[in-house]
């Protein structure tokens, strides 16, 4: 078994947070409606009704795909793809081939079990459609089309995943990365963030990629899904000792017995007939546009933890704070009361609390600080020099950027200033 190394790369579907159908007008929240309630002749693909793209689904698309680093193409086009399915109205979805709105990206995740940084590259991030959802009910299957035409994004990374710990850590950063863009809620237990691991093996001694892979389908936890791969590695392993090589093909996970099995072979890319949307015009885009979404994008997580660390935060207290929205809003309101590593470790410790109980907590666990005025001064003119960027982002309104000046002085103070004077005299500076 030591012979083999996993070969994993991965899928991952994500409903966008739109009001109105990637291609219609019917309500995009179908979650717990009655069947076939929220559908129209364009979602149930009934003739001679044409589509018409959602803009604020293509803005999502592309915003999502600039937080994983990715290219955004200029030039981008809807494409048809064939498949016969019964929860697929019109026997194709519309979805995106080689002109996707955005590609080749790069994303670094740390991982807190290994201590380790990781880069993975991510291959494209499109738009497409949903598709609606089979209920079976005894010997009967029924189909509800509400989901039919929910925009969809599909996010695809390079098969550069060795082990299921890194494609947990990964998943969970890309979860809330897609929660801070505000593009989706990501609730798997709804269906709105499925993920699918392919994952085949290679010998240790081998670089290239081995010539089949499994894909495990619409798996909706990331525990299943490092379950998933673990039984897939021993499985596809027993299968290499006999000397054969495991069937390319699409499997399903049991949750309850936690195992795969199989579902059908798995289809080429010219099993699906791809060919342009002869309906929808190909899509052109602008460097005024794109300056437009970069400057819309928020802090990411990883940017938020980098400057943690850069206040003084040991890099896992900074990445409990910067990967959980609530601790980090509570941090950044409370971090100019105290020296920031302080303030962390009661956010932390204490995490349950209000703002208004840490606060109190905070304050009571300050010692009276005397603070040296002329070393202060002279302090915050030399992190003023040293971080001119920081002091234009502040003039400019970015208040994150206060804070870390406050941090940097108080850093190089080492805790010994009262932190009401030092925000004092930094604002005034600052002015």
């Amino acid at each position: 078994m030591a012979d083999y190394t996993p070969v994993i790369g991965l899928e991952i579907h994500v409903e966008l947070q739109t009001k109105s159908k990637m291609f219609c007008q019917c309500s995009a929240d179908y979650f717990g409606k009655e069947p076939n309630t929220q559908v129209c002749p364009v979602c149930l693909g009934l003739p001679g009704a044409l589509p018409v793209p959602n803009k604020k689904a293509i803005e999502y698309c592309q915003l999502l795909g600039l937080a994983l680093g990715c290219k955004l193409n200029k030039s981008s086009k809807f494409a048809r793809k064939h498949y016969f399915y019964p929860d697929l109205p019109k026997g194709y979805q519309i979805s995106q081939y080689d002109d996707p709105l955005s590609e080749k990206g790069q994303i670094t995740i740390y991982n807190p079990k290994s201590g380790e940084e990781v880069k993975h590259e991510i291959t494209r991030v499109h738009m497409e459609e949903d598709t609606g959802k089979l209920m079976h009910k005894g010997e009967v299957s029924l189909v509800d089309f509400n989901r039919s035409g929910v925009p969809l994004v599909e996010i695809v990374t390079e098969p550069d995943f060795e082990n299921a710990e890194d494609v947990g850590a990964f998943l969970k950063e890309l979860q809330i990365i897609i929660r801070d863009l505000a593009v989706s809620n990501a609730d798997m237990e709804k269906g709105s963030m499925r993920l699918e691991p392919n994952i085949s093996l290679r010998q240790k001694s081998q670089r290239q990629l081995p010539s089949y892979k499994v894909e495990v389908k619409n798996i909706n936890s990331f525990n299943f899904v490092k379950k998933a791969i673990e039984y897939e590695r021993i499985r596809q392993t027993g299968i290499l000792e006999r000397g054969k090589i495991p069937e390319q093909e699409t499997r399903g996970f049991n949750e309850n017995k936690g195992i795969t099995f199989s579902q059908r072979s798995k289809e080429y890319a010219h099993d699906y007939r791809y060919f342009p949307e002869p309906d929808i015009p190909p899509m052109e885009f602008d460097l005024v546009y794109f300056n437009k979404l970069k400057n819309s994008l928020p802090e990411l997580p990883r940017k938020k933890w980098q400057r943690f660390i850069k206040l003084g935060l040991t890099k896992q207290d900074a990445l409990l704070l910067a990967f959980n929205p609530l601790l980090s809003e509570k941090f950044e309101k409370l971090m100019s009361l105290a020296e920031a590593k302080n303030v962390a470790k009661i956010i932390i410790n204490k995490k349950t609390l209000s703002l208004n109980q840490i606060k109190e907590l905070i304050e009571k666990s300050k010692k009276p600080t005397k603070t040296n005025q002329k070393k202060l001064d002279e302090t915050i003119d030399l992190i003023m020099i040293q971080n001119a960027k920081a002091v234009g982002d502040y003039k400019g309104g970015k208040e994150n950027a206060l804070m870390f000046l406050f941090g940097q002085v108080m850093k190089v103070m080492k805790g010994s200033a009262d932190a009401k004077i030092l925000r004092r005299k930094l604002l005034e500076k600052l002015k």
